[in-house]
């Protein structure tokens, strides 16, 4: 260390229960490489929409994210888990998961389903929370391309 020099401490993480803001979350998804799969136009009403979100703070920047989906009653979705490739591995996701559940936990009624999607080697990270597969269920999901342009509103897709 030079003279003069301080040794400075290391930023602490710190958790905050809210959602990304939309130009934290596209800064987030295109981090870690998800620009590709993201509609950021549509992605403001899904912010709207969440149920519940935290984000990872390292100083007065955002460098993580997650969120919980779903219907508030039965069925949970954990997604959008994301950490900014810089802060990986070092227990940020850890937090921000334990987070996510424990919202879930405290809010959700007896039987309720809780799902999420894991990348490809990311099993044993969810698994420590109690997540795993199930052998007798399929995760499946599609990915809309085309929007119908014969249905021009929820309402009229729900026969309202």
């Amino acid at each position: 260390m030079n003279r003069g020099e301080q040794r400075q401490k290391p930023v602490p993480y710190r958790i905050v229960e809210r959602v990304p803001t939309l130009h934290e979350y596209r800064y987030l998804c295109t981090a870690v490489g998800w620009q590709a799969v993201i509609n950021f136009e549509a992605a403001k009403t899904a912010l709207l929409n969440s149920l519940y979100g935290a984000v990872a703070m390292h100083g007065d920047q955002v460098v993580g994210m997650g969120r919980v989906v779903g219907d508030g009653a039965i069925f949970y979705y954990i997604q959008d888990v994301a950490v900014h490739p810089e802060h990986q591995g070092r227990g940020v996701g850890k937090r921000l998961l334990e987070q996510l559940v424990r919202y879930i936990n405290e809010t959700a009624p007896e039987k309720s389903f809780v799902g999420l999607f894991a990348a490809k080697g990311t099993q044993p990270f969810y698994e420590q929370f109690g997540f795993r597969a199930w052998p007798e269920m399929t995760g499946m999901f599609q990915v809309i391309t085309v929007r119908d342009r014969h249905i021009s509103s929820r309402e009229e897709r729900l026969g309202g």
